[in-house]
């Protein structure tokens, strides 16, 4: 894995948390959004841990770039904002996941290691802002064609997706049976004509961005 954050101590601590980690080796560092996409196009990492607010190249723009050049490779955004448009612009341009750099370190880890796998991951204090976002009733016309409406319930577990649960722990969160959960799952994939779970995150990221109605 590449990672990127235009400040040494974090750039060089994180490496150094992440490298002793069976399943994970860092290939190379970079201070800024340009080093970020030439080291990663040169390396070709399975994983770019990479910051937003660095010099020369925002990190946006960044991970739009690493999508088109590498789009094998896995972004994971790691920041302090909290902005909800931060998290659905990174979603947006193709990042895999967004954390925030308060989290514990086995977190990370384990989100390193889940976005290495392809499975797309949320900081749960913003994936609980993007539920919200999917509750709310919208009654803006929408553009274009659109995928069919989905329930209530079946809104709620799309945005569980989003977090990366898996079907155990959205029937706990939303305390339904198991294979309640599959059949919802299955639903929410046909009716958003998407091909799995990450396309079903990246769906939910663009409608809580323009204010869709599911």
């Amino acid at each position: 894995m590449l990672v990127a954050d235009d400040h040494r101590l974090m750039r060089e601590g994180t490496a150094a948390l992440l490298a002793p980690e069976m399943g994970i080796e860092v290939v190379a560092l970079a201070a800024n959004g340009r080093e970020a996409i030439e080291r990663a196009i040169a390396t070709r990492p399975d994983v770019v841990l990479l910051d937003l607010n660095m010099p020369e190249i925002h990190g946006i723009e960044a991970c739009a770039v690493l999508r088109n050049r590498i789009p094998d490779t896995h972004v994971l955004v790691l920041t302090v904002s909290e902005q909800e448009e931060d998290l659905y612009a990174a979603l947006r341009v193709g990042a895999a996941g967004y954390l925030l750099k308060d989290m514990p370190p086995a977190e990370l880890i384990k989100a390193v290691l889940d976005i290495g796998r392809g499975e797309p991951t949320i900081a749960r204090r913003m994936a609980a802002r993007m539920l919200t976002d999917l509750r709310q009733p919208d009654d803006r016309p929408t553009k274009g064609a659109r995928p069919t409406k989905l329930s209530r319930r079946e809104s709620e577990v799309l945005a569980l997706l989003a977090l990366g649960a898996t079907n155990l722990e959205i029937a706990a969160q939303l305390r339904i049976g198991h294979p309640t959960v599959k059949t919802h799952v299955r639903h929410v994939l046909d009716k958003l004509h998407v091909r799995n779970r990450a396309e079903a995150a990246a769906f939910a990221a663009r409608n809580s961005t323009t204010g869709g109605q599911m």
